[in-house]
């Protein structure tokens, strides 16, 4: 319990700090490089995707039933006309809309001397600076399970908000949910988790023909382990306790099954036309934002399946 209590107070200040610094960072980018890539963005998705409509009731199109939606959105009477099942999507539905992931699980709160901000000061400064960034742009943001897709332009108070009233499990990954074919997902985590928790977490994202990116976030201290002599090592999610006699004599095995978990992480994301790359909280936030910024205004018009590596440099 006390643990806990320490994890959310952590959380509430990390939550109060990004808002603040979000805003400054969003404002820093340059407006013209901004509206350039809007205008290319435009250019590029076309008019399918970026229509509006207001109360979002008027009929767009039918799309394949994806396993996994609710049965009550099936369209018996258009899917009795064949052997397929299909859905009557709104137009609202189909407009372009980006979710947005920042694993807040207590992993996350880890910060070594090295670092700018801990893993999720970091998450959340980018998620908010992104999210504004991308309203001002003309897209709908939301986070799964707890924020429902909005263009409002106090879109940084709403995500700020829902987190500091949310009362639910701190999870690493996304929960599952089916987004519509047209939507971009960027998910920030440490990606600690089992592989097979993250290729089951891109399987369920990607079944719809939805894209997006995974960000690793990662301290200095976990990627080059500096550790000496005999250390205790917390585990945070379940508080479970490794003793290294001669902490140095593991650096190499660390070094090596970190190589591979990132190695299995990009084939995933390769296979599906992910994005994939790292960052480092010894860097600038700036860099992370303006990476993903960048690569969300051209994700549409590069080929599907081509990998992008940022490696240290995002």
């Amino acid at each position: 319990m006390v643990a806990a209590a320490e994890h959310s107070a952590r959380e509430v200040t990390a939550v109060r700090r990004a808002d603040g610094e979000s805003r400054t960072l969003a404002a820093s980018l340059p407006r013209l490089v901004l509206e350039a890539r809007r205008i290319a963005a435009n250019v590029i998705h076309g008019l399918h995707g970026r229509r509006r409509a207001g109360a979002g009731e008027s009929f767009w199109q039918y799309r394949r039933f994806v396993s996994g939606e609710p049965a009550q959105r099936v369209d018996w009477r258009r899917s009795a006309r064949d052997d397929h099942l299909y859905v009557r999507e709104q137009e609202w539905e189909a407009a372009h809309t980006v979710w947005l992931w920042p694993d807040r699980s207590p992993s996350m709160a880890f910060a070594s001397k090295e670092a700018r901000d801990s893993k999720l000061e970091r998450a959340l400064i980018v998620t908010f600076a992104l999210a504004e960034l991308l309203v001002e742009g003309g897209e709908r943001v939301g986070i799964p399970g707890l924020v429902s897709p909005t263009a409002s332009r106090s879109i940084i108070d709403k995500m700020a908000q829902a987190m500091l009233h949310d009362d639910t499990a701190r999870l690493s990954l996304p929960p599952s949910f089916v987004p519509s074919p047209l939507s971009e997902i960027v998910v920030l985590s440490d990606f600690w988790s089992p592989i097979s928790d993250i290729q089951s977490m891109l399987a369920g994202l990607s079944a719809s023909g939805a894209h997006g990116a995974l960000i690793q976030i990662v301290d200095p201290a976990e990627e080059t382990f500096p550790y000496s002599g005999r250390v205790e090592f917390v585990e945070p999610e379940d508080g479970n306790v490794i003793v290294a006699g001669r902490a140095e004599s593991w650096a190499n095995d660390y070094v090596a099954r970190l190589a591979l978990h990132r190695e299995q992480i990009r084939a995933e994301t390769a296979n599906l036309g992910w994005l994939f790359s790292t960052h480092t909280t010894s860097r600038s936030a700036a860099e992370l934002l303006l990476f993903l910024h960048s690569g969300m205004m051209v994700s549409k018009g590069i080929a599907r399946g081509a990998t992008v590596k940022a490696g240290r440099s995002a």
